[in-house]
C-alpha cells in the first residue's frame, strides 16, 4: 500500500482483542504487512506457498486470512470502507436500493464435488457467485454456491442476509431469472420491492439494460482479479472472503485517489 492508501485504511481496521483488554498476545506482524500480502495474493492469483519473501511467511498470512474469515472481520472491514466510499460520493452510508445477479465460474480441481455443480444455462462446471450491490456497484452481500443452484433459491437466503444487515434497503432490481413467487416473498417477508428488468424480445445483440449493468461492472472487476478468474478455494466461505478482499483492494485505491485529489 502507498502512504495515502494506508492513511485511509488504518483508522478503519478492526482493533485486536489484546488492545481492548480482552487478553491474548500482540500479533507478530503488523496489519499493514498482512494487508499488503493479501492484496498481492488476490491481485496476482498466486498460491499460498508462493508468497514472496518480502512478505510475512505464507502460513502466518493464511492464519491471518482464516481468522478474519471465520470471525467476519473481513466483511466488517469491507463494510466500513464501503460506507466511506458512499459518503465521499455524497450518498448516505446506508443504501436504500440495490441490484441482484449471479455469475457462474469454473472451479479448480481442489473444489470438491459437494460444492460444485453444472450450470446448464452457462455451460459451466463449477460454482456460482450470487451478489447484491448498491447503485454505485459496491458489494452489499455475496453467497457462493455450486453452479447448479438456481438464482431464485439462492436469492431467498441472500436477500434475507442482506436485508438483515441493511435495514433501509427497500428496492432491488433483478433480471428475468428472479421472477415467480420470489417477488411476492420479498414483499411479504422483507418489505422489499423486487423489480424485474427484462430484456425485450425484439432487440438483437448486446444491449445495456437499465440498472442491471451496475452489477455487471462488479463482475468485470472480479474477473480482472487473477485469484477470482476461477474458483480456487476448497471452502465456499473462503471464496466469499476472497471476493470481499478484492473489493477491499478496489475501494482502498478509490479512496486514496480521492484523498490525493483533495490534497
Amino acid at each position: 500500500m502507498t502512504e495515502a492508501e494506508w492513511a485511509v485504511v488504518r483508522p478503519l481496521l478492526p482493533v485486536p482483542g489484546w488492545m481492548r483488554g480482552r487478553g491474548g498476545q500482540p500479533e507478530a506482524y503488523c496489519h499493514r504487512a498482512m494487508l499488503d500480502a493479501m492484496a498481492y495474493l488476490v491481485d496476482n492469483g498466486i498460491k499460498w506457498r508462493a508468497m514472496p519473501a518480502d512478505f510475512p511467511p505464507w502460513d502466518r498470512v493464511y492464519a491471518f486470512f482464516r481468522r478474519w474469515r471465520d470471525h467476519g472481520l473481513v466483511r466488517e472491514f469491507h463494510d466500513r470502507l464501503r460506507g466511506q466510499v458512499r459518503e465521499k460520493a455524497g450518498r448516505d452510508p446506508w443504501p436504500t436500493a440495490g441490484v441482484i445477479d449471479s455469475q457462474s465460474v469454473k472451479a479448480d480441481a481442489v473444489v470438491g464435488a459437494d460444492s460444485r455443480g453444472f450450470d446448464g444455462g452457462k455451460l459451466v462446471n463449477g460454482r456460482k457467485r450470487h451478489v447484491v450491490v448498491d447503485t454505485l456497484g459496491l458489494l452489499l452481500g455475496v453467497m457462493v454456491t455450486s453452479a447448479d443452484v438456481g438464482d431464485r433459491a439462492a436469492a431467498h437466503i441472500l436477500l434475507d442476509q442482506v436485508t438483515t444487515a441493511h435495514h433501509r434497503l427497500a428496492l432491488v432490481w433483478a433480471d428475468g431469472g428472479y421472477t415467480g413467487s420470489l417477488v411476492e416473498h420479498c414483499l411479504a417477508t422483507f418489505a422489499l420491492v423486487l423489480a424485474i428488468i427484462k430484456r425485450s424480445d425484439n432487440v438483437k445483440g448486446f444491449v445495456v439494460l437499465p440498472k442491471r449493468w451496475i452489477v455487471e461492472r462488479l463482475f468485470a472487476h472480479l474477473m480482472g482479479t487473477r485469484r477470482l478468474v476461477r474458483d480456487f478455494e476448497r471452502r465456499t466461505s473462503s471464496a466469499e472472503a476472497m471476493i470481499y478482499w478484492s473489493m477491499v483492494l478496489l475501494m482502498t485505491r478509490r479512496l486514496a485517489r480521492q484523498h490525493r485529489g483533495r490534497g
